[in-house]
């Protein structure tokens, strides 16, 4: 008994097999993640060293160089990237796609840290961080207000809505974007100072000396014990004011005598603005395993009631949604694939002249797009835009498998055997070549998926993708449609009229047609050869 035989013989087991690619392609689905492109591991390690009051020259020569030259040391790094400013210095170092990123950040922090010893004095510790190079928020919230002004709404967002946000499923963190924390600000009025024969320098001695935080511990008797707590620290612009910074026998100088005081930002060198109007956003980020469209979703769930707590005044709105183009791009190829299965079983049925012929096939496609899901899931895949491409340049693959085996028994049930018997032969005679297509088909696009660089990345789902849909294609050929050949199929009878024996007359002429010239060619082999290698030649020129 053949391996084909099997299946047409107990017709159950070949529903099993084919109901169980179907469920599990089905459930692999529902784990799949929902991507725009496949993930890249293109991983980035910055270094941001601040020295306040610097100058951008004194950066770069101090700061900015000695950890460029310390970094570019360190193994994986693809390229370097730097930018100085006052008081501020960032290095960048984009890693291959190859290397680990946790070993990266290990190997470079190390290297950052021997280096701190010779950073000038009055440079604040290097801050050593990772995040996905080239990395944009899958999602913007916008919040502006004609009432308050971008520190209140900066502080209300980080201590009310960011929590909100950041527990969420599937979110990496939620970035608020334009705003700055609350900060005394003492601007300094150098006449002042003139007059009052003090510097800056007096200045910020005076500050931090007479603002600090003090831990006195408890005190502790027979029956009590009572916790010690010591105001030394400053909590208001007018407590600033107040606060001595020299003093002679004669007078007392307070700060409020030489600087403004007021209570403003940390940090006035950024804004952001939304429709023309100064604004603050939330940039939502997920995680690179998250699903986008369940984070945004999630998100969606909870804005309406992040808005109904906004104080008055303070309006927001969706600024941008990356799933938007997402969700329609995914439609489309949806739309394609229905549209290709639908003319793929159609022409067939135009060819054959059976309705019953047409089912075959139409069966076939969508189980083996279903299939591929679970190999999908395997490897690790997600559903993005390469995949559904591969999804749709796979329907004009996975459904020649059937075809061929359909059309082989089709013909012997046109010479006159029944469809059970025309199944088992048909079916017996294609295993090799359906196994042989299947290989070849494989063997072509496998390939791809082997690419280095960030082609080979993005194209490697793509690649497996059309290859595990045509596997299983041959897997269903050979069990599927010889079993469904068997009991859909009727006898063919050449008496009867109808569309499938006009479809039958005509293709026999155009098959008459055809031999007479192919025997017509083969009587002047010598002409034929020669026009194939001139054929072959003007490829180069062409």
């Amino acid at each position: 008994m053949h391996f084909t035989d099997i299946f047409i013989k107990r017709p159950v087991l070949a529903t099993v097999v084919s109901l169980v690619i179907l469920l599990v392609g089905i459930r692999a689905g529902m784990d799949l993640n929902v991507r725009e492109f496949p993930f890249l591991q293109n991983a980035q390690v910055n270094v941001t060293v601040a020295y306040p009051g610097a100058e951008a020259a004194l950066m770069e020569g101090f700061v900015t160089t000695p950890l460029e030259r310390a970094i570019s040391a360190a193994d994986g790094i693809d390229f370097l990237s730097s930018s100085t400013g006052q008081g501020i210095a960032t290095i960048s170092a984009n890693l291959r796609l190859d290397k680990n990123p946790n070993e990266a950040l290990t190997e470079i922090s190390a290297k950052v840290a021997a280096l701190r010893n010779q950073m000038p004095e009055g440079a604040e510790d290097a801050v050593v961080a990772i995040n996905e190079a080239g990395g944009t928020a899958v999602m913007y919230l916008s919040f502006y207000s004609q009432i308050l002004d971008n520190t209140q709404i900066g502080d209300y967002l980080d201590r009310v809505v960011k929590p909100q946000l950041v527990s969420l499923d599937g979110i990496e963190g939620a970035d608020i974007i334009g705003a700055s924390s609350f900060a005394m600000r003492i601007w300094l009025r150098p006449d002042r100072l003139v007059a009052h024969n003090l510097t800056a320098s007096d200045i910020s001695r005076a500050l931090r000396n007479n603002n600090f935080l003090s831990a006195v511990g408890e005190t502790k008797g027979n029956y009590v014990k009572i916790a010690l707590r010591a105001d030394t620290d400053l909590r208001s612009a007018e407590q600033f004011r107040e606060l001595v910074v020299s003093s002679t026998q004669d007078s007392v100088v307070r700060l409020g005598d030489v600087a403004n005081v007021v209570l403003g930002a940390e940090s006035y060198d950024q804004s952001a603005r939304w429709d023309g109007e100064s604004a603050i956003f939330i940039g939502i980020k997920a995680r690179p395993s998250a699903n986008v469209l369940d984070v945004v979703d999630g998100v969606m769930r909870v804005w309406p009631n992040i808005l109904s707590q906004l104080p008055e005044g303070l309006e927001g709105e969706v600024g941008f949604d990356s799933t938007v183009y997402i969700r329609d791009a995914i439609k489309e190829v949806r739309a394609t694939l229905v549209e290709a299965i639908g003319i793929v079983v159609l022409v067939i049925f135009l060819f054959l002249g059976s309705m019953r012929s047409s089912i075959i096939p139409a069966v076939t496609v969508p189980l083996s797009l279903i299939g591929a899901l679970t190999l999908m899931l395997i490897m690790g895949f997600s559903i993005n835009l390469l995949t559904l491409l591969a999804m749709v340049l796979a329907i004009g693959m996975v459904v020649d498998d059937a075809i061929i085996m359909l059309e082989n028994i089709h013909r012997h049930i046109e010479e006159g055997m029944n469809p059970h018997e025309a199944s088992i032969k048909g079916a017996r005679e294609l295993v090799g070549p359906v196994i042989a297509m299947t290989i070849t088909l494989v063997a072509v696009y496998a390939p791809i998926g082997f690419l280095s660089g960030i082609s080979g990345k993005l194209f490697s789902e793509f690649a497996f993708t059309l290859a595990g849909a045509v596997l299983i294609s041959g897997l269903v050929a050979l069990t599927l449609t010889p079993m469904m050949c068997a009991k859909i199929l009727r006898p063919h009878n050449h008496d009867s009229g109808g569309f499938e024996n006009w479809l039958d007359r005509t293709f026999e002429r155009w098959r008459i047609s055809y031999k007479n010239r192919l025997h017509g060619a083969m009587d002047t082999v010598h002409v034929i050869g020669v026009f194939g290698i001139i054929v072959f030649i003007s490829c180069y020129f062409l």
